[in-house]
């Protein structure tokens, strides 16, 4: 470790910098500064900014990941959504929707996005068919998730945390007391 700082906190830090000023203000400096070290001191931990980039997309890709585990590791379906809602609604919202804009202009980084939206689409999915036992039905259930995580990340509104939080439980409220039911069957 060079001066107090890892791997990791360089990781975290950019995650923080993709957070408050979003992709555009994702530079070496204003990385190093964050931390206070030299840009020495950064080449010490990676060989090339791109180097770190990839990593730090990886870095973010394994904490995504590591969230849907602990909702996968729940064994009833409406407590799994609970888990995952509560994960979601605690997400660095401003760095998550930095990655959007990201991948919106790397086809790698957007490979990952890809495969994170995929798996909280199949976590929700999943659960939503244990619950409702239909396909359209899940499938509404888990696009609707989507669609209020991603919306609110990419709103230029302020962040309303409250206002998030009304509308999961608008989604909650909805599976609970049966409203999927009015989607039309898959048959």
């Amino acid at each position: 470790m060079v001066g107090g700082v890892s791997r990791e906190s360089y990781f975290e830090t950019g995650l923080d910098v993709l957070a408050d000023v979003g992709y555009g203000g994702l530079k070496l400096a204003e990385v190093c500064n964050r931390l206070g070290v030299t840009t020495g001191s950064f080449y010490h931990y990676f060989p090339s900014w791109s180097a770190y980039t990839r990593e730090l997309i990886a870095h973010w890709l394994r904490r995504r990941l590591d969230g849907m585990t602990v909702a996968h590791d729940e064994p009833d379906p409406r407590r799994r959504i609970d888990v995952i809602i509560k994960h979601a609604l605690a997400l660095p919202h401003g760095a998550e929707a930095a990655i959007r804009v990201w991948s919106s202009l790397d086809p790698d980084v957007l490979v990952v996005q890809t495969e994170v939206d995929k798996r909280r689409f199949d976590v929700m999915y999943d659960a939503a068919f244990e619950i409702l036992g239909k396909t359209n039905q899940a499938y509404v259930f888990a696009s609707w998730s989507m669609y209020l995580l991603i919306g609110y990340e990419q709103a230029t509104l302020p962040r309303d945390t409250i206002g998030l939080r009304w509308a999961a439980d608008q989604l909650l409220d909805a599976l609970d007391s049966g409203r999927f039911a009015s989607v039309p069957d898959d048959e």
